[in-house]
């Protein structure tokens, strides 16, 4: 994979493979193989990071009774990714696409408790909404005559419609905001399933495919513009909820939820390359930082509060020091691989004419994030621990990916930017905005350190804003009507007996003694008032 993208993308060549299944009148029904430096060189950083991550799973998950089962399902999530990669028509994008679902459904509930499935149904109902999207852009499609992405083009007549169609979708995929209640919730799944996904798989396959489109022809204003708001209100909400949280699985994965929002501000900056190579970076350190978690959770009983741990760095100093490279990076601090992109999107932020609240957003949650991970760093790598930890626990299995990945968290971001001309960008900002993102990082450094260990968990932010509370049906009217339609999980024909129930219910209530006065005063009611519907309608 190395080899071949490195050659395609000195060579700047795209190969394309197309299989016709059948043709109707004049419209073409194919499958179709994209291969260029995009797909290549995005699936050369999947299969480098599954890699590692299956080596970490031999000694993670080896007292589990199913971890054959669990490898299998593994490996059916990484191929579907690749699928969804290479994918150039409609028909092989949804293997990826909905392989994705699938599988990452089934290593949600893997552990199957009452927490992961509700976790694992949270992310299969968000993610159906994109699913539907996209199966309902298919008539689109079948207009233009062709079900293949490499030729669109704005000069077809539909190619707006298609795009802003799949925008959508990839915000449901990719846990954008109004759908970022998912990603948190997946924390259920195993630690190895979590480096997977938070990296470089299944929330990352919709900015993928956003990347894609934005190489054949540019987005709309009215895209931009959504992907604009998106973004900058998804960076902010997982930075400002990962100040109050104290779980290490759930302060991980609300940071990749920021760095998502970057990626996604950069799309709508119409920065494609830029969003690329900070997705590639970032694929790396937050594979990194998972593993370093897992290694962390294994000496401390699986107990996942923060506030419990503390003495990392004296038992286990290469895994703290791996961790606090992941944790620079997430900031973006100066050399290393993330600050070759991320800084480089904040300060292109500047020189594209936005509006001054997409700024102060992106300046606030870029506060929040050196807030969060130093307030992490100081209560895990400094402070007392709570528990009595095990001794250091390592061997080749859990040690070499962990290596691999850190040379690729601190190396990837100059080595990108010097293999491929298009991650060179360069910013022409005044003195004072460029020191205005550093002093906010600086900022929110100080205000991490400042903050104890003992901080208590906010139910607003935990919550993101109540955007959880509306999935697992918290609020009262919702939970109720939820409720009241479940009889239609039971077939068309249970109305038929839940009328019957009602008319033997009315019977009942008229035949009884002394009850037949009130009852009938209802039948009037009721009566009067259908007969009033039924003449306001024959008015109209």
């Amino acid at each position: 994979m190395l080899v071949l993208s490195y050659s395609l993308m000195k060579l700047n060549e795209t190969l394309v493979l197309e299989f016709s299944l059948y043709k109707l009148e004049t419209s073409n029904f194919s499958l179709c193989l994209i291969f260029d430096k995009v797909s290549v060189g995005f699936s050369m950083v999947v299969t480098l990071i599954s890699g590692s991550v299956f080596v970490f799973s031999q000694n993670y998950m080896e007292e589990d009774p199913f971890s054959e089962r669990f490898i299998w399902i593994l490996l059916s999530f990484v191929l579907s990714m690749n699928f969804l990669i290479f994918s150039g028509s409609i028909f092989f994008l949804l293997v990826g696409w909905d392989g994705l679902g699938i599988t990452s459904f089934a290593l949600i509930i893997y552990y199957e408790s009452k927490e992961s499935q509700l976790a694992g149904f949270q992310t299969l109902m968000i993610n159906r909404i994109g699913d539907v999207i996209i199966v309902l852009s298919m008539f689109l499609f079948l207009i233009e005559g062709q079900f293949i992405f490499f030729p669109m083009s704005e000069k077809m007549f539909y190619s707006s419609s298609l795009v802003l169609v799949f925008c959508v979708a990839s915000l449901t995929k990719s846990a954008q905001f109004p759908f970022s209640s998912w990603l948190p919730a997946a924390m259920a799944a195993p630690t190895p399933v979590s480096a997977l996904v938070h990296s470089s798989t299944l929330v990352t396959a919709g900015i993928f495919l956003i990347i894609r489109f934005s190489y054949n022809f540019d987005l709309s204003q009215n895209v931009c513009t959504m992907l604009l708001l998106c973004g900058s209100v998804t960076c902010l909400l997982g930075g400002w909820g990962a100040t109050y949280e104290n779980d290490i699985k759930k302060i991980i994965a609300l940071s990749t939820l920021s760095q998502l929002g970057v990626m996604i501000f950069s799309l709508g900056m119409g920065l494609p390359c830029l969003s690329l190579f900070h997705l590639y970076s970032h694929a790396l350190f937050k594979a990194l930082l998972f593993l370093a978690a897992g290694h962390i959770l294994m000496v401390t009983f699986g107990v996942q509060d923060i506030r419990m741990m503390g003495g990392i760095g004296m038992l286990m100093p290469m895994i703290c020091v791996m961790f606090n490279v992941s944790s620079l990076c997430l900031v973006g601090a100066p050399f290393m691989s993330a600050f070759y992109s991320k800084h480089l999107i904040l300060e292109m932020m500047f020189m594209t004419p936005l509006n001054f609240f997409s700024i102060f957003v992106m300046m606030v949650a870029t506060m929040f994030t050196a807030k969060y991970v130093f307030r992490a760093l100081k209560i895990i790598s400094w402070g007392k621990s709570g528990i009595s930890l095990l001794l250091s626990y390592s061997n080749i299995y859990t040690s070499f990916p962990v290596l691999i990945l850190s040379l690729g968290a601190i190396m990837s971001g100059k080595l990108l930017m010097s293999v491929e001309i298009n991650n060179l960008e360069f910013a022409f900002i005044p003195m004072f905005e460029s020191l205005l993102i550093n002093m906010m990082a600086i900022l929110g450094i100080f205000y991490g350190l400042m903050e104890g260990g003992t901080k208590k968990s906010s139910f607003l932010m935990s919550t993101l804003f109540f955007l959880t509370p509306l999935v697992y049906g918290s609020i009262k009217p919702l939970s109720i009507l939820m409720e009241k339609m479940k009889m239609l999980d039971n077939g068309w024909v249970e109305p038929y007996y839940l009328l019957k129930k009602s008319v033997f219910w009315w019977g009942s209530l008229i035949t009884q003694e002394g009850a037949w006065p009130n009852s009938r005063l209802i039948i009037i009611c009721l009566f009067t008032i259908l007969f009033l519907m039924w003449g306001g309608l024959f008015n109209m």
